[in-house]
């Protein structure tokens, strides 16, 4: 078993913490940012688990880039 990296992008949302995976568009969430990061891990494996190799081959995106920008709000 070969172990790989994923972006977890995790946000608040009221009262819950989500998290997104954008390589392979999975989402998870949880009550702290450590839950829904262990629930997103859990999500992941439990894709590559089911997954046909064609089907990750289409869901899975190779660049992610992450960054900030700046915008001008009124």
């Amino acid at each position: 078993m070969s172990m790989r990296q994923f972006t977890a992008v995790i946000e608040r949302d009221e009262d819950w913490y989500v998290a997104l995976c954008p390589e392979l568009d999975i989402a998870s969430q949880g009550k702290s940012v450590e839950e829904a990061r262990r629930n997103l891990i859990e999500a992941i494996e439990l894709f590559f688990e089911v997954a046909s190799p064609a089907e990750i081959q289409e869901r899975i995106h190779p660049e992610v880039f992450v960054t900030q920008v700046g915008v001008a709000v009124a």
